[in-house]
């Protein structure tokens, strides 16, 4: 199994989960805080053992040691606001005895650390909320430093607060924008909102409500967190998932639930806020329940009590919500812009989360020499999904990325497309054979993807299954976010000269295989035991294009590039820490399907960057990528108000960089839409059908 649904860590404040009902599991939580049962200390050894699977052939040792020391610091405090230099002084105590600790089931470094950490929360939190009501001057000409890699621990009180000072006059000015960009846009609509919070207001309640969660994480979550600190320094996709995190996964990857039929997401004023509503579920149906509204409390059946859930860790907020089908939840829910708090009472439903299927639609474009426009059919993947579960039981048309595209294709050829566009934007990955299964949809058959394992043997997955479902012209639709899955289907279109790839300059980069072990199985050895202990996902494999490269780091490099500010953003497995690097093995032996060529990309590229410079939509966005660039360059942040305003004016990075992540979250086959960047894809397919006008198609040599 291939994935790169990459978790969203707790202490991240803006995370994105589907409700849904869980199998009942034990949790690893003791009655005391930091002292783990043993139920706990089985995970820590059967984790260290399973690690000696891993690809890089690292052992567990001090090195490691080291490395997740590092890890979990930056995990808890990234920008170094928190812990002082002497609590780093003292952690080094156990940085070449983290290895040992974790094969003996030991969790002195990881509470020892969490526990500073919550004091250090206290303290700071203290201290940011007598700033944040302390007078500060705006006119005069300071910066603050936004590169992590230039400060250090603040070896003294003074220095904490002084950085403390700069922080909380950042975050004022930050929130003294948006209520400005707020009031002028109520202004343009000719309405206020009932409440558009003062930034003071909103910053004391941003950290008090980080300490009130912080201080709410129990053993399961700091063993999360700490195991996966050490498992991630072997390589950023090897994790522990806690029992919860397992099942979410799970649920993820099979695309149905029991439940309301929501997406959910922590604010930083401490209430839980809907995202989106899945449609034909539950909340959508009782019509209620709308987008931006806040969950306060959480009440069971029709008369439970209801429980204030306010500064609730979201994963706790969900359990509360989620529920078998027919049982009722009632929601206190606070619309936007209001105080006033209404009850919502739901029945939950089984629900299939048809947004996150593949899906299709069909545009017009242009006119072909009968005077008829082109039908371009284009298909939106999410991701490349299974119903493992389902599989392994042989279930009959359980859930499958590959079947839902077949039938999509065979819509578009009654429909008589012309060509057809994959869109793998936002893919970042999933099922390994799912992603090999769906290449066979273009290719007549072959090897697809070659694996090596960590002893240096070389396997070549094949598409096994003779006949394609979509002959014609075939254009795949990349960006940075494209990973793992989305780039083996990608290297083979390109290798077998199936089609063009296009898009940002390359693909993601995650050139990796994991394998997902149930910890439970592994230690009983039983089929499907409940996942008690939770779950490993393990680098066991590298894998490598028809061609013998991998992606790894590299990705795959797009035939025709569009300009994007994803292709800029730092979200490649080069970015990441620790990655395996690239490599590559002896080519594969496959048969050319000679639909594309170096000279033909070459003219196809060339009309494209023609319409880009003639295109106002595209030079803005140029424009926007120059500043974008180097505002992300810039090392430091004026807190003069006049210049960070006229900064926030021009242009905002950061909040591109939210919205961006934020989309990836919440991206779903709704959001299939013709705008600009979409119809220079269109036109691009169009090109390639007129270029290869009247030439067999798909054939070989």
């Amino acid at each position: 199994m291939l994935n790169h649904s990459r978790r969203v860590h707790p202490l991240v404040l803006v995370v994105s989960l589907v409700l849904a009902v869980g199998v009942s599991v034990c949790s690893l939580v003791a009655d005391e805080f930091g002292k783990p049962d043993a139920q706990a200390q089985r995970v820590s050894n059967i984790v260290s053992r399973l690690l000696d699977q891993h690809l890089s052939n690292r052992k567990l040792n001090d090195a490691i040691s080291r490395r997740a020391l590092n890890v979990y610091l930056k995990t808890l405090d990234p920008m170094k606001m928190y812990f002082m230099k002497s609590d780093i002084e003292e952690f080094k105590q156990w940085e070449t005895q983290i290895d040992d600790y974790m094969k003996d089931g030991e969790y002195a470094a990881a509470f020892g650390i969490f526990k500073r950490f919550l004091k250090r929360i206290d303290q700071r939190v203290e201290l940011a909320v007598e700033l944040i009501h302390a007078d500060h001057d705006f006119t005069i000409d300071e910066e603050m430093v936004t590169d992590r890699d230039m400060i250090d621990y603040a070896d003294s009180d003074m220095e904490a607060r002084e950085r403390w000072r700069k922080r909380i006059k950042y975050n004022l000015l930050v929130y003294q924008n948006d209520k400005t960009q707020e009031e002028a846009s109520s202004d343009e609509d000719g309405e206020t909102p009932t409440v558009i919070q003062d930034p003071k207001e909103r910053l004391e309640k941003r950290y008090r409500s980080f300490a009130n969660r912080m201080s709410r994480f129990d053993n399961e979550d700091v063993i999360e967190m700490y195991i996966t600190a050490i498992t991630n320094s072997f390589d950023p996709h090897t994790s522990y998932m806690s029992p919860s995190t397992y099942e979410n996964f799970q649920i993820t990857m099979r695309l149905e639930l029991e439940g309301i039929g929501a997406t959910l997401q922590s604010t930083d004023d401490g209430l839980t806020v809907i995202r989106r509503i899945v449609p034909g579920g539950a909340a959508d149906k009782h019509g209620k329940l709308k987008v931006e509204d806040k969950i306060a409390m959480v009440g069971q059946g029709d008369s439970g009590e209801m429980v204030d859930v306010t500064d609730m860790k979201l994963d706790d907020v969900v359990g509360l919500i989620r529920g078998k089908a027919g049982t009722t939840v009632r929601l206190g829910v606070m619309s936007p812009g209001s105080n006033d708090l209404k009850t919502i009472s739901i029945v939950r439903e089984r629900i299939e989360l048809k947004d996150s299927e593949a899906a299709g639609v069909v545009f017009e474009v242009g006119k072909n020499a009968a005077g008829e426009p082109f039908q371009i059919g284009v298909i939106d993947l999410p991701s490349f999904y299974a119903d493992m579960a389902g599989a392994n039981r042989n279930v009959r048309d359980y859930k499958s990325t590959t079947r839902d595209v077949r039938n999509i294709l065979n819509d578009f050829k009654q429909a008589g497309v012309d060509a057809v566009v994959l869109d793998l934007r936002r893919n970042g990955g999933g099922s390994l054979r799912e992603a090999i299964d769906c290449s066979g949809l273009f290719i007549d058959n072959g090897p697809v993807v070659q694996v090596k394992d960590p002893y240096g043997q070389i396997d070549s997955l094949n598409d096994e299954n003779f006949g394609m479902a979509w002959e014609g012209p075939l254009v795949v639709l990349v960006s940075k976010f494209s990973a793992s899955a989305s780039e083996i289907l990608a290297g083979a279109v390109q290798d077998y000269g199936r089609g063009l790839v296009v898009g940002d300059s390359s693909t993601h980069g995650k050139g990796t295989v994991q394998t997902l072990l149930n910890l439970n199985q592994v230690l009983y050895n039983i089929r499907n035991a409940p996942p008690t202990l939770g779950a490993l996902k393990i680098t066991i494999q590298q894998f490598y294009r028809p061609n013998g490269d991998s992606t790894q780091k590299r990705g795959v490099l797009s035939d025709i590039v569009l300009p994007s500010i994803s292709d800029h953003m730092d979200v490649g497995e080069a970015d990441l820490e620790y990655p395996v690097e690239f490599d590559h093995v002896p080519k594969a032996s496959f048969t050319s399907m000679n639909m594309v060529s170096g000279e033909l990309v070459k003219q196809l590229a060339q009309r494209s960057a023609d319409r880009i410079s003639a295109s106002e939509d595209f030079q803005r966005q140029l424009r926007r990528i120059d500043t974008y660039v180097n505002q992300k360059e810039a090392k430091t942040v004026s807190l003069n108000e006049r210049v960070f305003n006229e900064r926030r004016k021009e242009f905002d990075a950061d909040k591109e960089d939210e919205k961006a992540i934020e989309d990836q979250l919440n991206h779903t086959n709704a959001d299939i839409k013709r705008d600009y960047y979409m119809d220079e894809v269109l036109n691009i397919a169009v090109d390639y059908v007129q270029s290869i006008a009247g030439e067999p198609l798909a054939r070989k040599n």
